[in-house]
């Protein structure tokens, strides 16, 4: 069977989610994870976009010793000499070279014709290959590219040392037949003098991106680009889980294997919805919580007689099983650390006694800590800002029916604190920490979800800010069995951050 390869976006497609933000922490987190579920290439993200992404990507190319890690750049000098800068040294490097390729786009957004694009192409591809082994080429808007130039502009990247292509349906066009045409016309009549990787990468505008995914497959392309849940741009990107569930199960008519670990998905989706605050939606094939959850007397009647009446996916395959090592708060520490590393996190020192002090925190409150509780406090401590972080919260009611929150936080070492009131628990606490930050951002979105159920669950607040200015946008995310004090944390995680992008511009 031919293999396919998997190329993970998450770290940068999947960023450019609006209000998704991760540190360089979170992001080789994430980097780790997608290894070890079997990722080949993952894109780090865009050097020369700002320092700390340069940084981001020059860390995961440090930490990922398996997987290829690619940089992505434009067709300029200073983007390819910014990708080899953070990961030229890096075990094995790749560059992704893009350009516009459709009318609309060379016509409105680069001001370029036709020649000059091709000429372009050919410049940058030909100065990336003198820096790099591995060359990946991306005609960006493929999909509403005609076809004679989409094959010029790929025929001019492959001339000048290019070895992938990328056909990108930028804007989610395609439908599955012309998609999967494309692929069969390029591989047909791009002439090389080496093997060249057809790769695709779609978006879901309108519901079809695994289907033009798996279409391509179909059709040649020896490799699939995506994200983790489907995270991206505008409706987002073609969902990795789905395809590799889709190919193994399927694996009689795709005729493929891959190398991604399936039992291994569900906690690597888990791991992107709570660093990226964008939930799984229950009825999301694969990793929804409904996937393997069945209401229907006649399915139920069928599924206990034999689970492959209805279930053509079972649990364990993507890695969803029953809690085998329930935890209170009589729990050791030795079986929280044995319970972490089942979950896929071996820590210990400081990081496990500070990990074991929330838990037992939590165990006090609750009558049982379930996986989803403790991967919520692996991910919450993660996230957590060490120079900027909520020390005590106080709210009480007022006359006139106002609340008034004080709020103290740790800034810089420095001990911060101030008071508020608004019609509101949660605007006077918001007001109170606008007051510490000096500043009065505008709160976008606000989300309160329970991460397991009943009356003691855990509390996740993802709050989006957006600076009155500048109008950039941050997230924060806080995790706390107090609804107030998870919102608070959101908040500050958020304010804090938003502060530190002014200041560094």
């Amino acid at each position: 069977m031919r293999k396919v390869q998997f190329f993970d976006t998450t770290l940068r497609d999947g960023e450019q989610t609006p209000g998704v933000n991760f540190n360089t922490k979170e992001k080789v987190q994430l980097a780790l994870q997608l290894e070890k579920w079997g990722i080949d290439t993952i894109e780090a993200g865009f050097p020369i976009a700002s320092p700390g992404d340069f940084e981001a990507v020059r860390a995961i190319g440090q930490a990922v010793k398996k997987a290829t890690v690619a940089g992505l750049a434009r067709c300029q000098k200073a983007d390819i000499d910014s990708v080899y800068d953070a990961i030229g040294d890096c075990a094995h490097p790749q560059i992704h070279i893009f350009l516009a390729t459709s009318e609309i786009h060379m016509r409105d957004k680069l001001k370029m014709t036709p020649e000059e694009v091709l000429s372009s192409i050919h410049e940058y591809v030909t100065y990336a290959r003198s820096l790099f082994d591995i060359v990946q080429f991306s005609p960006e808007d493929a999909s509403r590219t005609s076809k004679d130039f989409l094959l010029k502009a790929v025929q001019t990247a492959v001339n000048a040392g290019a070895t992938i292509i990328n056909i990108p349906d930028t804007v989610g066009y395609a439908n599955p037949t012309e998609y999967g045409a494309m692929f069969a016309y390029l591989i047909e009549n791009v002439r090389s003098n080496q093997p060249i990787t057809y790769s695709s990468h779609c978006h879901d505008d309108l519901g079809m991106a695994s289907a033009n995914a798996l279409a391509a497959i179909e059709n040649g392309a020896n490799r699939v680009e995506g994200t983790v849940n489907g995270i991206g741009e505008r409706a987002g990107n073609t969902a990795l889980e789905e395809i590799a569930v889709a190919l193994h199960i399927r694996k009689d008519f795709y005729q493929c294997e891959t190398n991604i670990v399936l039992n291994e998905t569900k906690r690597t989706s888990d791991l992107v919805a709570r660093l990226s605050g964008i939930g799984v939606p229950r009825n999301k094939a694969v990793i929804g919580g409904n996937a393997y959850a069945h209401e229907s007397g006649i399915h139920q009647d069928g599924v206990l007689k034999n689970p492959e009446t209805y279930e053509i996916i079972t649990p364990q395959l993507v890695g969803v099983a029953t809690n085998s090592l329930p935890l209170g708060k009589l729990s050791g520490r030795h079986a929280f650390q044995e319970k972490l590393k089942d979950l896929g996190y071996d820590v210990e020192g400081e990081e496990l006694k500070a990990l074991f002090k929330r838990f037992k925190a939590l165990a006090d409150k609750k009558k049982q800590v379930t996986d989803e509780d403790l991967l919520a406090l692996v991910a919450d401590e993660a996230r957590q800002q060490p120079d900027c972080h909520l020390t005590a919260l106080q709210v009480q009611y007022v006359s006139d029916g106002y609340q008034c929150a004080v709020v103290a936080i740790e800034e810089n070492g420095q001990q911060k604190s101030a008071s508020s009131v608004g019609s509101g628990s949660i605007q006077a606490i918001y007001n109170a920490i606008n007051q510490v930050f000096d500043q009065e951002p505008y709160l976008t979105n606000y989300e309160i979800t329970s991460l397991t159920a009943g009356e003691d669950a855990q509390a996740q607040v993802h709050v989006t800010i957006e600076c009155t200015e500048t109008h950039e946008i941050v997230s924060g995310i806080g995790v706390d069995f107090d609804v107030l004090q998870a919102s608070a944390k959101a908040y500050v995680q958020a304010s804090s951050l938003l502060k530190n992008r002014s200041v560094s511009k």
